[in-house]
């Protein structure tokens, strides 16, 4: 297996990237222990996950699956936040209510102490981009999240992220 760094970082992170999207709805728990057994045995160290994927259930499973192959240090875990979690007005975006409340959920779901990677899936128009980012910051500085990111986010938006993120430290 090929391995590149995660971005900037110096973790390296397998070339191919489990997607872990189905588990708990098309794939149930057996067959995503399988599944992520057989890709850890071709090398594979990067799960993908969002707590929106089928309502929690996918981080559960990949969550009791790395229980199970006692393989946390192993894998490089990947979350995500921002999509629909409930019927509230604060249970989708990017604020930071909803961000901090969502990661905590993820870290129970996900049986771990920290999540590698936390992304936000989709870019939040109704919140300021400065509130995002200091609450993904704040979540780096009290460990809980050890790499941010973004999911599907266009590039003038990262460009905008950036900039924001280097004018604030």
């Amino acid at each position: 297996m090929e391995y590149r760094p995660l971005g900037r970082s110096g973790v390296k992170v397998s070339a191919l990237c489990l997607g872990c999207m189905h588990f708990g709805g098309a794939t149930d728990a057996d067959d995503s222990g399988r599944i992520i057994g057989a890709a850890r045995d071709a090398g594979i160290n990067f799960l993908d996950t969002a707590n929106h994927y089928n309502r929690g259930t996918s981080e559960q499973i990949v969550g009791q699956v790395i229980a199970d192959q006692k393989c946390r240090d192993d894998v490089v875990l990947a979350t995500k936040c921002s999509e629909p979690m409930g019927p509230g007005p604060n249970d989708v975006g990017s604020s930071r209510y909803h961000i901090m409340r969502e990661c905590e959920r993820s870290l129970r779901r996900l049986r771990t102490d920290r999540i590698d990677l936390y992304q936000m899936h989709f870019f939040d128009l109704s919140t300021p981009l400065e509130e995002s980012l200091r609450a993904l910051d704040d979540l780096v500085r009290q460990g809980k999240v050890l790499y941010t990111g973004t999911s599907k986010w266009a590039p003038a938006w990262l460009v905008e992220a950036i900039m924001l993120a280097d004018r604030h430290g």
